[in-house]
């Protein structure tokens, strides 16, 4: 018996699996930036001693051989999801594009959040995305928390220039005094501090003397500002919390959006890929990179922030706080339940590298937030596993079929030989062989026994060819005490089988699938539809959770061929003319196969 292959596209695959493995690079407005830096040589002049570090450190390097640099930062307190995805292609890609490095660089600066869990899955979903990060397979991530050092030196020169201060108003206190759209802000009482008292307070701060929250440290900026965040924002809080890297070293942290900027210029950043939220951020950015050059802690030129448009996919959620609530409450089965958008929950659902690049690439880069349609995704993955995934028979909603006269005509008991290509169009990659008999399992709506308009199946009287076998003709069926369909009786067309002369000589409308009694494999099939009914379950304050779809998830036992007995975990096939399926990642297993629904043959939602 044959079995199939792994699938990996042949070296002469299609256009497709081209266009997955060899992005196509269309222009957009980040491209173009980029193509205009390196034409006016906007960063040619940097410096790079081999690892991140201030303005002396880089000083001592040779030219930067990246030119560019870009990151992915993400903060670890939580799995990436499918708008992640997105970020990684775009960085990742540009600077692969571009001859540069992109960086893996984890924001921790939130200990209270974080966990090495969370470090650990996105090190593995980057990884199997299909990058790898600061320009080498074998070379670490960059923590922020590796630059604390710095950033107190940092926080300690503002001070010193005047540029910051020691805040003891209430939490409350700065949000009311910072004022709104309409009305500017007052300055803190504290603010006129000298720049040798809010030394000394800085470092009670640090040395533990106050309690948390009793203090804040602020830049000292523009109270009435119409940026809000340039109205003195925080930028280090004390926090009595273990951090998964420094231990118990620090108990101030500082606030992401002093870090974020300090760590893009000791890391050579050039170009900064935020998404849109943070464009009212980008004037603290440009400050703090001034002051710090002006101080010459940094070196010039310094990084340049930009921002996209973030990814709005429909009949999903993407905030961190809605899928833990999902997990948390159960209404999942965890980060890597297949209905998740979660990296992890898509491959587990059947998703490949391929897929989710192709899809980054095909919405494109913009600066307009927009809505992309969720079948969208579904159409790359469909196209990338199309040339790909070997092919085998299914059948999902079983119903005997007995074929009443097949001892008279093969003999009693005999089995014939059956096989398909693994593959149409590849016939290269081999056959698989199986058997058909007197009884074979096929589809419940493969059957009808008073059939609508266009019914081509099975029916009283009519034939129809069962796929890779021979001509059957429909005798009538056997049901139950409900009326419920039990058996559908046929007789066997003598000498239709498929690859023999007389293989043409009954024309017959309908073709079905099947799978014999005799060796057919039982296993579990998890059908999964969309998680939410609505196309944008959380839109406007709704609560997402009564969106959420009933009947996402069906398992049915199914029955297919004997070639998928040696099925590996996360292996694709496509179930002929079901869709394309995976063997799941995590438990399906040689005793106990378990096979997900990754995605139909052809978007049917709502139809």
């Amino acid at each position: 018996m044959s079995t199939p292959t792994p699938a990996t596209p042949p070296a002469h695959a299609t256009k497709a699996t081209a266009a997955a493995s060899e992005p196509a690079k269309p222009s957009n407005f980040l491209r173009q930036i980029i193509e205009h830096d390196l034409a006016a040589g906007t960063y040619a002049t940097r410096r790079w001693a081999g690892s991140p570090g201030d303005a002396a450190h880089h000083a001592a390097g040779q030219p930067d051989p990246a030119k560019i640099r870009t990151r992915f930062p993400p903060e670890p307190n939580g799995y990436l999801h499918i708008g992640h995805a997105k970020s990684i292609c775009l960085n990742f890609g540009l600077a692969r594009d571009f001859g540069g490095v992109c960086h893996l660089r984890f924001d921790d600066t939130n200990p209270e959040k974080e966990e090495l869990e969370y470090v650990t899955t996105i090190m593995n979903s980057v990884r199997w995305l299909g990058f790898e990060w600061n320009g080498s397979p074998t070379a670490q991530p960059y923590q922020a928390s590796d630059y604390f050092d710095f950033m107190y030196r940092a926080a300690e020169y503002l001070i010193e220039a005047g540029h910051a201060y020691v805040d003891e108003q209430t939490v409350e206190q700065i949000r009311i005094n910072r004022g709104d759209f309409g009305k500017p802000g007052v300055d803190s009482p504290f603010r006129a501090r000298t720049p040798a008292e809010n030394l000394a307070r800085f470092r009670e701060m640090r040395d533990g003397q106050h309690e948390d929250g009793a203090m804040v440290l602020r830049a000292k900026i523009d109270m009435a500002s119409p940026n809000i965040n340039l109205r003195d924002p925080a930028i280090y809080r004390i926090r009595r919390a273990t951090h998964h890297n420094t231990g118990d070293k620090w108990c101030i942290y500082p606030m992401y959006t002093f870090a974020h900027p300090i760590e893009d210029a000791l890391e050579n950043i050039t170009h900064s890929i935020c998404t849109l939220e943070f464009e009212d951020q980008r004037p603290f950015y440009d400050w703090l990179m001034e002051r710090l050059i002006e101080g010459g802690l940094l070196s010039s030129p310094p990084p340049h922030q930009y921002e996209f448009a973030r990814l709005n996919l429909t009949y999903v959620v993407t905030s961190k706080r809605k899928l833990a609530q999902l997990v948390y409450d159960h209404k999942v089965k965890g980060w890597d339940d297949p209905r998740m958008p979660t990296i992890v929950g898509l491959r587990r659902r059947g998703y490949t590298p391929e897929a989710i690049q192709l899809f980054t690439e095909r919405i494109g880069v913009t600066k307009s937030d927009s809505w992309i349609d969720y079948s969208t995704l579904e159409g790359c993955l469909r196209e990338t596993l199309d040339v790909s995934a070997p092919r085998a028979m299914a059948v999902l909603d079983p119903v005997k079929l007995v074929l009443t006269n097949w001892d008279e005509v093969m003999g009693a008991g005999k089995l014939d030989d059956c096989s398909a290509p693994l593959h149409p169009h590849h016939p290269e990659l081999g056959k698989r062989s199986f058997k058909i008999g007197k009884e074979v399992w096929i589809d419940r709506s493969d059957f009808e026994e008073t059939p609508p308009k266009g019914f081509f199946r099975l029916f009283p009287g009519n034939k129809v060819r069962l796929k890779y076998g021979h001509v059957i003709e429909c005798t009538g069926c056997t049901k139950d005490f409900e009326g419920r369909v039990t058996e559908v009786q046929a007789t066997l067309v003598p000498d239709t089988k498929s690859g023999t002369p007389g293989s043409d000589a009954v024309k017959v409308k309908g073709v079905i699938t099947w799978v014999a009694v005799a060796d057919g494999l039982a296993v579990e099939v998890r059908l999964y539809d969309r998680l939410f009914l609505e196309a944008q379950p959380d839109a406007g304050g709704k609560d997402f959770i009564e969106a959420l779809n009933p009947n996402s998830l069906r398992v049915v036992t199914a029955f297919v061929e004997p070639s998928l007995a040696s099925a590996r975990a996360d292996q694709k096939f496509q179930f002929e003319r079901h869709g394309y399926f995976v063997a799941d990642g995590v438990d399906h297993t040689k005793a106990k196969p378990v096979f997900n629904l990754a995605v139909g043959l052809k978007d049917s939602w709502g139809k």
